[in-house]
C-alpha cells in the first residue's frame, strides 16, 4: 500500500488555511502532511483510516490530527453514484508544526494546547457534545478573516484543548516513542516493556530488574497503568501487528511471530478480541480503500 506526501503550502493572508469541502465524496487518498489538521464533518458518513485505526464516521465527526499521521476519509459506495442525496460537506483547516510555536512552547496561557498538541499526534476524535459546542464556531471561521479569525481559531483550540470527552485513534506503538525513559521506577519498568514486549517478557523478570517481587509488582503496575501485565503487553504486541499489517510487506504469519506471538490461533484470537478484525480482515480494511 503506497502512501503520498501532500505537500501543503500557506500563502500570505494567514497563519492558518481553512476551507470549505462540498463535492460528491472524499477523494483523496491514503496521506500525511506535516501540518496539523482538523476535520469537521458536516455532511457524509463512510470509514475513517487514521493511522493503525479503523473507524465509522458520519455527520458531527471532529478529528484533530497530528504532524505526519497518515490518514483517509473513505465514502460508502453510495457517494459513488452521483446521486445528489449523498454529498460531502465538510470543514477543513490545516496549520502548520510551528503555528504560534514560541508561545505554545513557552508561554502558560498555551500550556493546554501544547498538550492537545501531543495527544494529536496519534488523532483525537470529540465526542458529539463536544462538536455541538465546537462545529458551528469552525464553520464561522470561513466569515471571518485576519486577526479576528486568528483570535477565534486560538479559542477554539483551547476549547479542545479543555475537554476530556475525546479517544485517541492510533495506538501507541504506530507514532514514534519520544520519551525520555531514564528516571523513576515506572519510567524504567515502561522503558524494559517497550523494549522487551515482542520477545518472551515475563512479569518475574521485570520485577526482579526492578527490585520487587512479583506479587507486589503485579499490584503496582495494575495501579499506573490500569492494566494487568499480561494484558498490557498483549496490546503493545497487537499495535505492533496493526503497523506491520497496514505496511503490507510480511505475511499474516510473519506479523504474528514478529510481534511477539508465537501460536497463529492465539494471535488470531486476540487480535479480534482487542481490534473487532481479524488481522486478514484488518489488512483487508486497507487494501479496500483503493489507495495508489
Amino acid at each position: 500500500m503506497k502512501i503520498m506526501h501532500e505537500q501543503l503550502g500557506f500563502n500570505s493572508s494567514g497563519s492558518f488555511r481553512i476551507k470549505w469541502d462540498d463535492f460528491p465524496h472524499f477523494t483523496f487518498p491514503w496521506h500525511f502532511h506535516s501540518e496539523y489538521e482538523i476535520v469537521y464533518v458536516i455532511q457524509s458518513f463512510g470509514k475513517r483510516f487514521v493511522g493503525d485505526h479503523i473507524s465509522h464516521f458520519e455527520a458531527g465527526d471532529l478529528v484533530l490530527l497530528g504532524s505526519n499521521l497518515p490518514h483517509f476519509w473513505k465514502n460508502d459506495e453510495l457517494f459513488h453514484q452521483n446521486n445528489p442525496q449523498y454529498w460531502v460537506n465538510a470543514v477543513v483547516i490545516h496549520f502548520p508544526v510551528d503555528f504560534f510555536k514560541e508561545q505554545i512552547n513557552n508561554y502558560p496561557e498555551f500550556y493546554r494546547i501544547k498538550e492537545l498538541l501531543c495527544r494529536a499526534a496519534r488523532g483525537i476524535s470529540f465526542n458529539i457534545g463536544v462538536t455541538n459546542a465546537i462545529g458551528p464556531k469552525l464553520k464561522g471561521l470561513l466569515e471571518m478573516e485576519g486577526f479576528e479569525r486568528t483570535l477565534s481559531f486560538l479559542s477554539i483550540l483551547d476549547e479542545m484543548a479543555i475537554t476530556d470527552q475525546y479517544e485517541l485513534l492510533a495506538s501507541k506503538s504506530f507514532v514514534p516513542n519520544v520519551v525520555d525513559w531514564s528516571g523513576n521506577r515506572l519510567d524504567k519498568v515502561m522503558y524494559l516493556v517497550n523494549s522487551g514486549y515482542r520477545q518472551s517478557l515475563r512479569l518475574e523478570d521485570v520485577a526482579d530488574q526492578i527490585g520487587m517481587n512479583s506479587s507486589a509488582f503485579s499490584r503496582y503496575f495494575k495501579e499506573k497503568t490500569g492494566k494487568s501485565f499480561s494484558d498490557f503487553i498483549i496490546e503493545m504486541r497487537i499495535s505492533y501487528a496493526c503497523k506491520l499489517l497496514t505496511e503490507g510487506k510480511l505475511s499474516i504469519t510473519q506479523v504474528c511471530f514478529e510481534s511477539g506471538f508465537n501460536n497463529l490461533s492465539n494471535f488470531n484470537r486476540q487480535f479480534r478480541k482487542i481490534m473487532s478484525y481479524t488481522p486478514t480482515q484488518f489488512q483487508d480494511q486497507y487494501h479496500s480503500a483503493n489507495v495508489v
